[in-house]
């Protein structure tokens, strides 16, 4: 009788407020949290970072749900105490957050980490925010809907820039409202150089985010973003993540760059982490840029391409014409370099790396020696570049003797030079003509000739995003070049009918970008299925068991293949969300074994 009415009052008793922490640990393990008691007078809610006590020491963790529990059902360990009074998340990012765990194959905790500035952060005071001038939106439905706190479809608008106008245009209505608006781009340049513009016409509204930023201002700048609605944040990926105050609307420049990916675990792309956030929380997405990805053409989303050429007029150098087989800059476009210095003027060489020629040509009739199984470029070892087949003489004349197809930066800087002397010179030392790489494309201003020695190295690459990638490089590379009679881009090929320089020619993407997203639809890549890469570093005889078991057949596993002590396998389906539940267990067991494993969720 006594037990009975015991339990009666504990079901009766008063209400406790009970946390569920996730601590911040990097396992699979701890995705589900504990249970800990909120002491009185300790101020915790979803999104605050706290301390509690595990395993005989304290730990920080993330609060995921709070909710009340009658007194004395069980016995649980307290709170130790709050880090900050400004929540990394709410209810809703917590939903994208969780997605994202899943999606990239990490564990929850590494993803709520990536919410949070570098130290505690604050409420941080500001000058009273300037009023916000007019501006024509050149989506105005999309900034009427910002400003009223309703949302619309994704939209894509395509254009070569500079986007500051853009920017100014969709931002207004919402800032003028109160509502915060968050621009994401690329690069610390591309960023400090939007940022700058901005400030111009918004003032102190504009925080600046960019992984370069000191942890002290970083930090400022976040809990600026999360606390004040109004702002308008200009930042690199990471700023992606960040909770923003009463968001209306957010901007991403050229989301098919590789920046916008990141490149460690959790590999999180930066328009699929936004479109699925815009989805949860309802805020407008627009993307913007010269070439949109194939996932968001398949995908959905609205593409605005103007009537009038993206990029300017694009001249195709074949260089197959070219009396010198072996020269590295073919004799029109050296003489294309040289007229611009001798007029003063100014110019941007692009090649494809820095290191060794990345294609090869032959010696009797200058045709791109390629695979005849898959048709990628063949690799200095004379190996197919993709699939590996070795590649014997020249399918088109027979010829058994190549050449390299371009050079690294400082080759083609001694080439030119013999001609036009120190104009040229690489990326930094500030010469009329630069010579640079893909990276060096984002802080170059406008010049009067943009040139790109040998795109055959873009249109071969091993890779089923190279035609897209060729496209959006040789469009950003178009765009360089200024406006004006006698200002030019040249494309140097030994491939000049291909369907890639087709496009650049035409000066519009869309129809090439359809026909991709088609025959991806047919090989059931992206964005019609899926792919997951798996690195795993280390010896394990047992991996390639292990991970067909898991599969179960539900996806195709392409691999291993094997580079010293590194094995790789391809996962490839429709939907691999399944996949991606099960291999969590796989991955912790692996990292458990102290085995360095890599997930790339459909990789670049």
């Amino acid at each position: 009788m006594g037990s009975h009415r015991d339990r009666e009052r504990r079901r009766s008793g008063p209400l406790t407020r009970i946390a569920q922490v996730v601590p911040d640990l990097a396992t699979f393990a701890v995705d589900d949290g504990f249970s800990y008691r909120i002491p009185d007078g300790l101020d915790v809610s979803v999104g605050s970072v706290v301390r509690v006590p595990l395993g005989g020491r304290r730990v920080r963790g993330f609060v995921v749900d709070v909710r009340p529990e009658r007194d004395g059902t069980r016995a649980l360990k307290d709170v130790a105490g709050v880090t900050g009074v400004i929540g990394a998340f709410d209810r809703k990012m917590l939903e994208t957050m969780r997605w994202t765990a899943v999606h990239y194959v990490a564990p929850l905790a590494t993803v709520l980490g990536r919410a949070l500035p570098p130290n505690a952060p604050r409420p941080s005071p500001s000058d009273p925010y300037p009023p916000v001038p007019s501006r024509p939106s050149p989506l105005p439905e999309v900034s009427k809907a910002a400003a009223s706190g309703s949302q619309v479809r994704p939209q894509y608008l395509v254009g070569s820039g500079p986007w500051v106008d853009a920017a100014s245009g969709l931002a207004a209505a919402a800032l003028a409202a109160q509502r915060s608006v968050a621009v994401i781009a690329p690069t610390v340049a591309e960023v400090a150089a939007l940022a700058a513009d901005l400030a111009v016409e918004f003032g102190n509204r504009v925080v600046v985010a960019t992984s370069a930023l000191p942890a002290k201002h970083s930090t400022a700048a976040w809990g600026r973003a999360a606390t004040v609605p109004g702002s308008l944040l200009v930042g690199t990926r990471e700023a992606a993540m960040w909770p923003v105050a009463s968001l209306a609307l957010v901007l991403v420049v050229e989301e098919a760059r590789r920046a916008m990916k990141s490149p460690q675990t959790p590999t999180i792309q930066v328009h699929e982490l936004l479109r699925h956030r815009a989805a949860v929380e309802r805020f407008s997405l627009v993307f913007a840029g010269p070439v949109p990805s194939c996932e968001l053409v398949g995908g959905g989303v609205r593409i605005h391409e103007p009537g009038t050429r993206v990029w300017r007029l694009v001249e195709v150098v074949d260089r197959r014409q070219d009396p010198d087989v072996g020269a590295i800059v073919t004799e029109r476009a050296r003489s294309a370099v040289r007229a611009v210095t001798a007029a003063g003027g100014t110019g941007f060489v692009l090649v494809h790396h820095r290191g060794y020629a990345p294609a090869f040509r032959c010696v009797r009739c200058g045709s791109v020696r390629r695979c005849p199984q898959c048709g990628a470029a063949a690799s200095r070892d004379g190996a197919c570049r993709r699939c590996g087949s070795p590649i014997g003489v020249c399918t088109e004349c027979g010829g058994a003797r190549f050449a390299p197809l371009g050079a690294g930066i400082g080759r083609v800087v001694d080439d030119l030079r013999r001609t036009v002397g120190d104009a040229v010179g690489p990326a930094g030392e500030h010469r009329p003509v630069i010579v640079g790489t893909e990276r060096d494309l984002a802080a170059a201003a406008q010049v009067d000739l943009a040139l790109m020695i040998d795109a055959d190295a873009w249109l071969l690459a091993p890779h089923y995003r190279a035609e897209e990638d060729a496209l959006r490089i040789t469009g950003r590379l178009a765009g360089l070049v200024a406006r004006g009679s006698g200002r030019r881009c040249m494309v140097q090929t030994a491939i000049p009918d291909h369907r890639v320089l087709a496009a650049a020619r035409h000066g519009h993407p869309s129809p090439l970008l359809h026909e991709l997203v088609a025959e991806r639809e047919q090989l059931g890549f992206p964005p019609s299925g899926e792919l997951l890469s798996i690195e795993l570093h280390g010896a394990h005889p047992d991996a390639d068991d292990k991970l067909r078991a898991l599969v179960a057949g539900d996806a195709t596993v392409l691999g291993p293949a094997i580079d010293g002590d590194t094995t790789r396998w391809l996962l490839q389906d429709r939907d691999l969300r399944p996949v991606r539940v099960r291999l969590r267990g796989l991955v912790q067991q692996w990292r458990d074994a102290d085995t360095r494993v890599r997930i790339d969720a459909d990789p670049v």
